[in-house]
């Protein structure tokens, strides 16, 4: 991580992350500069800015314009966006649509790299979220009370080749598996409405996975998990959640675990097949 002052931009979508990001940017003596979006943000990031803008999701133009007229160097784009509401292209500025229909594959990783590229050309880099929050990133190994059953490292096993070849073709980062069959691939509706729908597919004990899209922009937009996964997976009766080690990140890690230690869950931080522990 620099050291130096810097002026970060930062582009919060909602939940908890933005606000990690903005608290870790401050503690390292950052300027920091916010774009929020109406409807999608986590509003709480603002107490940590020294300066910020509330704009309409599509408006790429007055986003550059903004972070350009206050000097951003960096720029880190973190949290939640409502990606359903992302396919109304009728609010979008022609700097936006230039960028999204210049893509032949409009999978999340191939926006993500354009904006990127887009922010870049201006002249601002992009860095990624956790250099300010390293402690997010998942550790590898077994990291609940229960070891997973034989036959839930099976499908963590095989949830790691398909979610590696699937991502492959940038679609999602998640699937929902139980005794070597796909309940569910997510793909717009997100994680949590995956995990519901495959588990009422699967049926009880399926396994979660939720892996690194090979190629994916890794400076914005990691795999992630945290309490409300936990909970998502209680309600589907799922068992066992598989996060890649080092590269997915884990929110309220304490609290996480406590929760899945109470309710019987195992969670791994798994690598390659060979790798994951057993």
């Amino acid at each position: 991580m620099t050291t130096s002052p810097r002026v970060v931009g930062l582009i919060a979508g909602g939940r908890q992350f933005p606000v990690l990001v903005a608290e870790g940017v401050k503690r390292a003596g950052h300027t920091l500069v916010v774009a929020c979006f109406e409807g999608h943000s986590n509003m709480e990031v603002l107490r940590h800015a020294d300066a910020h803008a509330t704009l309409k999701l599509g408006k790429l133009g007055k986003l550059l314009s903004f972070f350009k007229e206050h000097g951003v160097e960096h720029v880190i784009m973190a949290g939640t966006i409502d990606k359903p509401r992302i396919m109304d292209v009728r609010h979008f500025d022609m700097r936006a649509l230039k960028v999204i229909f210049k893509n032949k594959n409009k999978g999340d990783s191939n926006l993500l790299s354009a904006l990127t590229r887009e922010l870049e050309s201006e002249g601002m880099r992009v860095v990624p979220p956790h250099e300010h929050v390293p402690d997010l990133l998942t550790p590898e190994g077994v990291l609940t009370k229960r070891v997973p059953t034989d036959r839930e490292w099976e499908d963590l096993r095989l949830g790691w080749v398909i979610g590696k070849e699937l991502g492959r073709l940038d679609i999602g980062q998640c699937l929902v598996l139980r005794e070597g069959i796909v309940a569910a691939v997510e793909a717009l509706e997100g994680t949590d409405e995956a995990i519901r729908r495959g588990c009422r597919l699967g049926g009880s004990e399926c396994v979660v996975v939720k892996v690194f899209k090979p190629g994916q922009e890794e400076r914005v937009d990691l795999p992630s998990a945290g309490v409300d996964t936990v909970q998502m997976m209680v309600e589907g009766k799922a068992t066992c959640l598989g996060l890649e080690a080092g590269k997915s990140l884990l929110f309220d890690r304490d609290q996480t675990l406590a929760e899945a230690d109470r309710l019987g869950i195992s969670i791994v931080g798994i690598s390659a097949p060979d790798d994951t522990g057993k």
